[in-house]
């Protein structure tokens, strides 16, 4: 995996933690040398800090973003630089993280994070061989895991992989409300507090994408006050 991040010090203390893992980690200082080595390699993970010289961390996620649209990004931002994650986010980071964090906290969410990159690389692996209960499909919508490709109206949509994950769990359970809690754990895989933003952001994201009117959502919509849900008469039509 890869940290970008241009305080040493705390580059340095990343990776040790990281390396209790067994993981495997690249250091960047700068988003030059990271799109660099995007380029050079595969990472499972890239851990993006905001706030670096010249590019910052926001346009380095967006340039490999449109390189790599199933990479794995978790971005580091201050605890202050809410304006950061959410732009972060809608940029398609895949989960974020305030500084300062515990050690148990960042270990925590890289497992998941790399948990789910390997699932997908499973499925991949799998290809054609993969049974069908691997497949989705809900009127005009079609999702296919083994290929990790979704259709609407014989159109490919373009999502990424927490996208992806986020779109199949929903469709998955029609008509079933989820709080931001619940999708947090089911798809994020994990139950800390305060981090909402993230499936606010993805949600958003997935309206943009899925909906031919992203304001006024048929597919996935608001259940005030308790969460979200896939409206499986959204794609019948």
């Amino acid at each position: 995996m890869l940290i970008v991040e241009d305080e040493q010090d705390i580059a340095d203390l990343i990776k040790v933690h990281l390396q209790e893992l067994s993981l495997q980690v690249d250091h960047a200082l700068t988003g030059e040398k990271a799109l660099e080595l995007t380029v050079e390699k595969d990472y499972a993970l890239i851990l993006l800090d905001v706030m670096l010289p010249q590019m910052s961390g926001l346009d380095v996620c967006r340039k490999i973003r449109d390189k790599k649209p199933e990479q794995a990004i978790l971005m580091l931002t201050s605890r202050t630089s809410e304006t950061d994650r959410v732009v972060g986010l809608e940029l398609g980071a895949d989960d974020y993280m305030t500084k300062p964090f515990s050690v148990r906290e960042l270990q925590a969410r890289v497992r998941s994070q790399l948990r789910r990159v390997q699932l997908f690389s499973q499925y991949q692996q799998q290809g054609e061989q993969a049974n069908s209960a691997n497949q989705l499909t809900l009127g005009k919508l079609h999702i296919d895991i083994n290929t990790h490709s979704v259709y609407l109206n014989d159109q490919a949509l373009a999502l990424t992989s927490t996208e992806f994950d986020l779109l199949f769990f929903l469709a998955s359970h029609p008509e079933q409300v989820f709080s931001r809690a619940q999708l947090l754990s089911s798809v994020w895989g994990y139950h800390h507090s305060g981090y909402e933003h993230t499936v606010n952001s993805h949600i958003n994201r997935l309206r943009n994408k899925l909906e031919k009117d992203a304001t006024k959502p048929d597919i996935v919509q608001t259940v005030w006050g308790v969460g979200y849900k896939f409206n499986k008469q959204g794609v019948m039509s």
